[in-house]
C-alpha cells in the first residue's frame, strides 16, 4: 500500500509529534508512507522525519493553511501522485482533502486530535462538519472522550468512528539523561505550543503565588502567543523565574531535569506531553478538563480549570510532601506505560489493511 499522511505543518504540537514518532514505525511494517505539508517550513520535526527516511512533500511555505489556493494545489498534487489511502490531520487538511476527494477514488482516513474545537460552537458550521466527516471511511479519535464528544456533536452512531489511543515511546523519556542545573529551585515544566487552548497563562499566574526563591518555571514550545505570555510574565514581576526554552529536540532530557510537570490546558484530545511527563518519572498536575482528566485522575493531581491559586496549592503540596511526591510519580509512570506507541502503530496498520481490503 502507498499511504499519504496530510498535516498542516511540522511545527510544534501533539499531532506533529505523533507524525515523528509514528510514521517510522508504520514504515517498518512493509508499507510505503509519505507525508504532505500545507506549510512546508523546516522545523526540528521536519528534519527528524526526513532523517528517518520519510518522504516529505509540501504545498506551500510559511503561508495561511486555510488559503483556498491550497485546494487547487492539492487537486493537482493528487493528479500527479497516486495513493491507496490518504490520512489527514488538523481541520484545514481534513476539510480541503474531503472536498478534493470528490474527484478521486482513494480511501480516506482522518484522526481527530481534540475533544472539542472552536468551530463546534458555530451552529451553521455543523452542516459542513457532518458532510466532511461523512466523506471519510474511518475517523480515528485519540481518546474515548474525544470519540464520545464527536459522536454527540454529530449525533452519530456510525461504526466508522473509532478510538485508537495515542501512544508514546516510554523508553525515550524514562531513560533520558537530565540536563545539568545551576540552582536549587524546584523546576516546574510545561511542554505545549503557545496557543490559546494550552492556557500557559494560568500556570504563570500560579507561579506568582509561590516563593520566588524556591520555584522556577520552564516553558517549552513556541507559537503566536509568545509575546503575550512574556508580557504577562513581566507584569507579574516573574521575569527572573520563567525560562522560555523555545522549540527543543531534547525534550526528554528537559522533562527528566524538571521536578513537576504541569498541563494547564483548556482542553485536550489525549495530551502526549502529559504522558511524556509521566513517562519521565515525574508527578503530573493537570487541569480538570476533557482529555486530561481521563489520563490523570487517580494517578497525578487535578486542579480546577483556570484556577491559578488551586494550581499553586497543588504545586506546594507536592513540593512539601516528599512521600506524596514519590507516590504520585510512581503512579504516573505506571499510567504512562499503558500508552505504548508500538501497540498504537499495530492498531493503525490494522485499520489501513481493513480500509484497503474494502476499496
Amino acid at each position: 500500500m502507498r499511504i499519504l499522511h496530510i498535516i498542516t505543518s511540522l511545527r510544534t504540537g501533539g499531532a506533529e509529534k505523533l507524525m515523528v514518532d509514528l510514521l517510522p514505525r508504520l514504515q517498518s511494517m512493509n508499507n510505503d508512507f509519505e507525508i504532505l505539508l500545507f506549510d512546508g517550513i523546516r522545523t526540528t520535526f521536519y528534519d527528524k522525519l526526513e532523517s528517518q527516511g520519510i518522504k516529505i512533500h509540501k504545498l506551500d511555505y510559511n503561508k495561511n493553511v486555510y488559503n483556498p489556493i491550497l485546494l487547487i494545489k492539492l487537486f493537482f498534487f493528487f493528479l500527479k501522485n497516486k495513493y491507496d489511502i490518504i490520512h489527514t490531520h488538523n481541520t484545514a487538511c481534513q476539510l480541503f482533502t474531503a472536498i478534493v476527494s470528490i474527484f478521486f477514488s482513494f480511501q480516506l482516513i482522518t484522526t481527530e486530535h481534540n475533544t472539542t474545537n472552536r468551530r463546534r460552537k458555530i451552529k451553521w458550521y455543523k452542516l459542513i462538519d457532518k458532510w466532511m466527516y461523512n466523506r471519510y471511511d474511518y475517523v480515528i479519535c485519540i481518546s474515548k472522550i474525544a470519540e464520545n464528544n464527536l459522536r454527540d456533536y454529530l449525533r452519530s452512531e456510525n461504526d466508522k468512528i473509532i478510538t485508537i489511543q495515542n501512544g508514546i515511546d516510554i523508553d525515550t523519556f524514562s531513560k533520558a539523561q537530565p540536563l545539568s542545573r545551576n540552582n536549587d529551585k524546584q523546576i516546574i515544566a510545561m511542554v505545549a505550543g503557545f496557543r490559546k487552548e494550552k492556557d500557559q497563562d494560568t500556570l504563570i499566574k500560579a507561579l506568582y503565588f509561590l516563593p520566588k526563591d524556591k520555584f522556577e518555571l520552564w516553558l517549552i514550545g513556541d507559537g503566536e502567543r509568545k509575546e503575550l505570555l512574556k508580557t504577562l510574565v513581566h507584569s507579574k514581576g516573574l521575569q527572573n523565574n520563567v525560562v522560555f526554552w523555545g522549540i527543543r529536540n531534547d525534550v526528554p532530557s528537559i522533562l527528566k531535569s524538571a521536578d513537576i510537570i504541569v498541563m494547564s490546558s483548556h482542553y485536550e484530545g489525549l495530551s502526549l506531553s502529559n504522558l511524556e511527563g509521566m513517562a519521565s518519572g515525574k508527578p503530573i498536575i493537570a487541569s480538570d478538563v476533557d482529555g486530561l482528566r481521563e489520563v490523570t485522575q487517580n494517578y497525578g493531581l487535578l486542579f480546577e480549570h483556570g484556577n491559578s491559586k488551586d494550581l499553586a496549592d497543588k504545586i506546594t503540596l507536592l513540593a512539601n510532601d516528599k512521600n506524596l511526591y514519590r507516590e504520585v510519580a510512581k503512579k504516573c509512570y505506571r499510567r504512562a506505560c499503558q500508552f505504548d506507541i508500538n501497540e498504537m502503530a499495530i492498531l493503525y496498520n490494522n485499520i489501513y489493511n481493513k480500509s484497503y481490503s474494502n476499496s
